[in-house]
């Protein structure tokens, strides 16, 4: 009887410490919330225009560039990237190059503002090389750029982009792009606007090299412009445009490396699919790469840069924005 007892006893005391481990349990699982993972994707992305994508119409006549910032606004565009050559008032330097390119700005403003569109940046071509071994052209092509800094500060566009031809010798182009954008990255610091490099031939579109030189420069108004199209390093009888690509950076590598600096990212296209893709870039690829390696330096806009055979260039921009959108919307 004795021995039953004690069982008993026993049988209690584990009933009321397994009723009051499991009084606990609860009592911390109500406490603590469950513990899920969320996934946000980034949907904030503004879309700009590059004028490039209608170099064509521009240059033949049939397209005013005056009327560039209407025309984009038009096509589903917030922003509008400029492109200085395709205005004949500055495509060359010399005498009284700064009032043309400011006369120039100034109009430029004054439409986009009509059509409430945003200035977002100021290509630069025919400025002079930022990485001249010439001395006095070097000099020269630095206050050239300086000009245009200054009429991207008049407009409200955020950054001018560069090139950083002229040296072929890898090390000394180096050194000679570290001390150009030095010198504009600090008048960008004084007037609130950026110098940009894009990835565009030469040394530039070597991913790492240009790394580099950024990292050497190591200032704020001093970034990047990757272009998904746009790593060919060099081409056939040392052409800079035009011939066949013999020596190309990896597109998505590159594109990855150059994001650390990157105020912006360039949406090249060529030709499409029957699905809308494009069949040269894995779009879907470079759009999470710029969603996932983006720093607080980006401003949110893509800019679509459509440069393909189309007959009409505009359906080709309207292709690009539809794959740039459907790229974002499936970002993981």
């Amino acid at each position: 009887m004795k021995n039953y007892f004690t069982i008993a006893l026993v049988c209690v005391f584990v009933f009321i410490s397994c009723k009051n481990d499991a009084k606990k349990e609860d009592e911390n699982t109500q406490k603590e919330e469950p513990k899920t993972e969320v996934v946000t994707k980034n949907n904030d992305f503004k879309h700009s225009l590059a004028q490039w994508s209608l170099n064509k119409p521009f240059r033949d006549g049939s397209m005013d560039p005056m009327d560039f910032a209407h025309i984009a606004k038009d096509l589903g565009f917030t922003g509008v990237e400029y492109v200085t050559q395709l205005y004949p008032s500055v495509l060359e330097t010399g005498d009284n190059y700064k009032e043309r390119v400011m006369t120039l700005a100034s109009k430029l403003h004054e439409i986009s503002k009509q059509a409430e569109m945003d200035n977002v940046l100021i290509m630069v071509d025919h400025a002079g090389e930022l990485a001249d071994p010439d001395p006095e052209k070097l000099k020269e092509a630095i206050e050239n750029h300086k000009i245009w800094m200054d009429a991207a500060n008049l407009m409200g566009a955020h950054s001018v982009r560069a090139n950083l031809f002229g040296e072929l010798d890898p090390v000394k182009w180096h050194a000679l792009s570290v001390a150009s954008l030095k010198e504009l990255g600090a008048y960008g610091k004084e007037i609130g606007v950026n110098i940009i490099i894009e990835n565009h031939g030469g040394w530039s579109s070597d991913a790492s090299k240009l790394v580099a030189v950024m990292k050497e420069v190591n200032m704020e108004t001093v970034g990047t412009l990757p272009d998904f199209g746009n790593f060919c390093v060099k081409r056939e009888g040392g052409e800079r445009w035009g011939a066949p690509c013999v020596e190309e950076y990896d597109t998505y590598k590159g594109t990855q490396e150059l994001m650390e600096f990157a105020v912006g990212a360039s949406a090249k296209s060529y030709n499409f699919d029957e699905n809308g893709d494009e069949t040269k870039l894995d779009y879907q690829k470079l759009i999470q790469i710029v969603n996932d390696f983006k720093t607080d330096r980006f401003r949110d806009y893509i800019g679509t840069e459509y440069e393909g055979p189309l007959e009409d260039p505009k359906e080709g921009v309207k292709l690009t924005k539809a794959l740039v959108e459907k790229s974002i919307n499936n970002l993981k």
